[in-house]
């Protein structure tokens, strides 16, 4: 049977802030505001033969990279039942309920993702970093997501 181990990485440098609002219904939502996320993780594998089972350096440099990939943007759930998104010259317009909002393209990414929060995010990053580790004998990889001090949200895979 495999000596199984866990890490742990939760560095303060994985973190990303964005804009956005998060949406209750098709006629209620927040108003625009952001947080400052930060992201954590714990991968669960073999212990290899030269004593360790993962490479700390290769998880922190992809969690950053996610992180960089987020970082002072607008973000647009592209999943959401409840907004109307279209290209509009430079701009995405944007409409929910009777609002209507232009963000700049350059400014905003459109996620697939079905609303902004913290449960989404990490589902979200927890697929892009699989899909950067499809190499390694992981057995379980959990990520989460904090919007502040004891406030996360997590998603969790295990090998089947």
């Amino acid at each position: 049977m495999d000596e199984m181990t866990t890490l742990y990485i939760d560095k303060e440098r994985h973190k990303f802030s964005v804009a956005h609002f998060t949406i209750f219904s098709a006629t209620e939502r927040e108003r625009l505001h952001g947080h400052n996320y930060s992201v954590s993780a714990k991968i669960v594998a073999p212990m290899g033969a030269n004593g360790f089972s993962a490479d700390y350096n290769v998880y922190k440099s992809r969690l950053a990279k996610l992180c960089d990939s987020l970082d002072e943007y607008m973000v647009l759930p592209g999943k959401s039942p409840y907004l109307e998104i279209d290209k509009s010259g430079d701009s995405y317009r944007v409409k929910h309920g009777g609002d209507e909002m232009f963000f700049l393209q350059g400014d905003t990414l459109v996620l697939p993702i079905r609303n902004v929060t913290v449960e989404e995010f990490s589902r979200y990053l927890l697929d892009l970093l699989l899909k950067d580790s499809m190499e390694e004998d992981l057995r379980e990889v959990e990520l989460c997501i904090a919007s502040g001090p004891g406030q996360r949200g997590c998603a969790i895979w295990r090998a089947s």
